[in-house]
């Protein structure tokens, strides 16, 4: 009785402890990513950006302009703007390794997302963006996953159980979730994000920022996009600082649609049917062996073995599915 409870509301407490950790570490390991970016990166691009200028000033004094020099012009130049290093007059002040963009572009190396802009000029920061994302990606993955771990009860399981109360069935009530929660993603994720990006961005139209969210949050990151980029951009800093928000919970609420729709098929009888591992058993499990537990005692063992056929008509429901 009330001792089990005490032990139920310590283990909890410790459990949000322990994320509240991996979140703080995970904020403290891109502070330092962007401190050894901008210590690395900062001297190259003021050495680039000082030739840039040096071959703007000879090529304009230039009488006669001839190809091979109007062609050795156009491809430095271009090749400068490939790093983000503009000869244009308004481009030439902002730094693209300044802490604030610093943290922008480890966030979007470990996030996987990677929009190419900047990107690394010297040897050390390529060797240093290798050795980042080998421990930056996994954790973060981690983090993402204890992350979706603590929200599924109130944001999948919960909501599933109240359907099921209300008289619908199992295989229905996870359909109508699904639905809902697909509903909420799409308006929060990405129709009012992009509504925000297009009023940001004055070269972005809606449907582009719509784009840009999808590209971003599928972690495809093509580049043809990049928010903040924009020569005067205001409060630039502080932008770049809510889109890194931005894509942590909209990559958090992307993979706990992902999730859903694994248990839902686990429900209609899907996995079973294409011989796939039910979300339970998989090894990206976090509901029953939780990354971050509650319960320190192990697993017990299954009741049925994983190749035994399942009758799709006796599927469990959500709430039988996970009991953590």
């Amino acid at each position: 009785g009330w001792v089990r409870r005490r032990a139920a509301m310590h283990s909890a407490s410790k459990s949000w402890l322990l994320l509240s950790g991996f979140v703080l570490f995970y904020i403290i390991y891109l502070l330092f990513g962007a401190l050894v970016f901008s210590s690395i990166e900062r001297p190259a691009e003021d050495e680039l950006r000082r030739d840039t200028q040096r071959l703007k000033e000879a090529f304009l004094n230039q009488s006669c302009v001839s190809a091979a020099t109007l062609e050795l012009f156009l491809s430095r130049v271009l090749a400068a703007n490939k790093h983000g290093v503009s000869v244009l007059r308004n481009s030439s002040s902002r730094s693209n390794w300044d802490l604030a963009s610093s943290m922008f572009f480890a966030n979007t190396l470990v996030t996987t997302v990677g929009y190419g802009h900047p990107t690394p000029l010297s040897d050390a920061g390529k060797a240093f963006s290798i050795a980042y994302a080998l421990i930056g990606v996994p954790f973060t993955m981690l983090v993402l996953t204890a992350c979706v771990q603590r929200i599924m009860q109130p944001l999948v399981l919960a909501p599933v159980g109240l359907l099921q109360r209300s008289g619908l069935k199992p295989r229905p009530a996870t359909v109508v979730h699904f639905l809902l929660l697909l509903l909420a993603v799409v308006l929060c994720c990405f129709l009012a994000p992009a509504a925000v990006f297009s009023a940001l961005e004055a070269s972005w139209t809606f449907l582009d920022s719509v784009y840009f969210c999808f590209i971003s949050l599928c972690t495809i990151g093509l580049g043809d996009f990049v928010p903040a980029a924009r020569p005067g951009q205001p409060y630039r800093a502080l932008y770049q600082v809510a889109v890194m928000v931005y894509l942590f919970i909209g990559l958090m609420m992307m993979y706990l649609l992902l999730r859903t729709f694994h248990k839902m098929a686990d429900v209609h009888g899907l996995t079973t049917f294409f011989q796939l591992p039910r979300c339970e058993a998989s090894l990206m499990d976090d509901d029953t062996e939780p990354i971050v537990g509650n319960d320190p005692t192990p697993p017990r063992p299954k009741d049925r073995p994983a190749t035994k056929p399942l009758d799709p008509g006796s599927q469990p429901s959500y709430n039988s599915i996970n009991k953590g």
